[in-house]
């Protein structure tokens, strides 16, 4: 919405909400992703005291693996919400009201739209996540 709404003054402040908007996710996605790293090491160094530290980052590839799930999961999600969104937009636009497709004059559109962000952005920051979870 504040894209939208930037894009109404001028093309570079629109630009440049939406790539503040972006670096914010990004950072908080890879943020998360350490801070989750961090806290697993120091719960196995404190309250496992037993684990070689020579061990440790076979049980840290475990959370690589989880963030591969979780992952999976999230695009699926966004996959079937986007696709779900769309049928439903064409369906009544085009069949029940004759609209062209993505035509403002229909509610369903806000769906569709709305189904396409969560696929946008959940697949590319679960897969961002995913990624340094596993590099790391």
């Amino acid at each position: 919405v504040r894209t939208a709404a930037a894009a109404t003054r001028s093309y570079e402040s629109c630009i440049e909400v939406a790539l503040r908007g972006g670096a914010i996710c990004g950072i908080i996605v890879v943020g998360l992703c350490v801070l989750g790293i961090t806290t697993l090491f120091i719960f196995i160094e404190t309250f496992l005291p037993s684990v070689a530290m020579a061990d440790i980052p076979s049980h840290l590839a475990g959370f690589g693996f989880g963030a591969s799930l979780v992952a999976l999961f999230a695009q699926l999600g966004g996959g079937i919400f986007t696709k779900a969104a769309d049928v439903g937009a064409d369906l009544v636009g085009k069949i029940e009201s004759d609209f062209e497709e993505d035509d403002p004059r229909n509610p369903a559109v806000i769906a569709d739209l709305v189904g396409d962000n969560v696929g946008d952005c959940a697949g590319r920051g679960a897969d961002l996540f995913e990624s340094i979870a596993a590099e790391i």
